[in-house]
């Protein structure tokens, strides 16, 4: 069985990073090891959440696992709170790196043209530098942007997407993707770029006209979780976006109207379907 380590906050309600990590991981198969780098009440689109910082507790806690010998296939990245977090995360990277472990990196801090409010410019470049460290990143378009000193744009063109995915390449991964990529009306999806040989590659569904807090955390942990088992990377993506998209309809259906994150319990069945095919 795969073994992955992942390295993110827990929000103990909302239905994000780790808990959905946790448990989709875990479902397709893969043992599932979590490095919490802060507990949250609930995830902050919550007004009066409450926050554990555990930054201090990450190193104890990895020395203690190589102590003990334990390995891993795949190390995976999310939010990480702060730069101090960041050149933690670098250390633990070179700990239990060997030439057979993937470093999955999704670099959680920006959206729709904007950082998200705890961080600024600078910490995009320590995340930045933190991509360099890996096989595989998975940026939106905010994201990039911010990592490459690349002018958003709301409207653009595949020639932009192109120079965008340049950009990130120059950073050091070996393999860059781009998430919430729109060609063409009522379509979105992923543009990828495989930095040694040079060939692109993409995907794209059809759009579901709606938001939910954790559809990011839910899109990598499926895509890492595929990889890992070896599954072609655009396949990997393919049906990390296809699962997505499914789980955020099912979730409109929800009389409940669960607004803070998505019914992915519901569909974990359809994605153990999936990845059968």
């Amino acid at each position: 069985m795969k073994k992955i380590l992942t390295i993110q906050d827990i929000s103990c309600f909302g239905k994000c990073s780790l808990t959905i990590a946790l448990p989709v991981i875990s479902a397709m198969g893969v043992e599932t090891v979590i490095l919490p780098t802060a507990v949250l009440s609930t995830h902050t689109m919550f007004k009066n959440f409450t926050v554990k910082d555990l930054t201090d507790q990450l190193l104890p806690i990895v020395n203690h696992w190589k102590s003990e010998g334990i390995r891993f296939d795949a190390i995976y990245t999310g939010y990480l709170g702060s730069a101090e977090e960041i050149e933690i995360t670098k250390q633990i990277f070179d700990m239990f790196r060997t030439d057979d472990t993937m470093i999955f990196i999704d670099p959680v801090m920006a959206d729709n043209g904007k950082l998200y409010a705890a961080f600024d410019e600078a910490y995009a470049k320590q995340n930045a530098g933190l991509c360099a460290c890996a096989d595989i990143i998975v940026p939106n378009i905010t994201e990039a942007c911010f990592m490459t000193d690349t002018e958003y744009r709301e409207e653009y063109d595949e020639a932009y997407i192109l120079r965008l995915l340049d950009r990130l390449a120059g950073l050091g991964a070996k393999t860059v993707v781009l998430t919430g990529v729109s060609l063409s009306k009522g379509k979105t999806g992923i543009y990828g770029l495989d930095t040694k040989t040079g060939k692109t590659f993409i995907y794209q569904n059809d759009r579901v006209d709606a938001s939910y807090h954790g559809t990011g955390d839910l899109f990598s942990s499926v895509a890492v979780g595929a990889a890992v088992q070896g599954m072609p990377l655009l396949d990997a993506f393919r049906i990390a976006a296809d699962y997505t998209a499914l789980t955020i309809e099912e979730t409109l259906k929800n009389p409940d109207k669960p607004w803070y994150g998505v019914d992915f319990e519901t569909t974990i069945p359809a994605l153990l379907k999936m990845l059968k095919k």
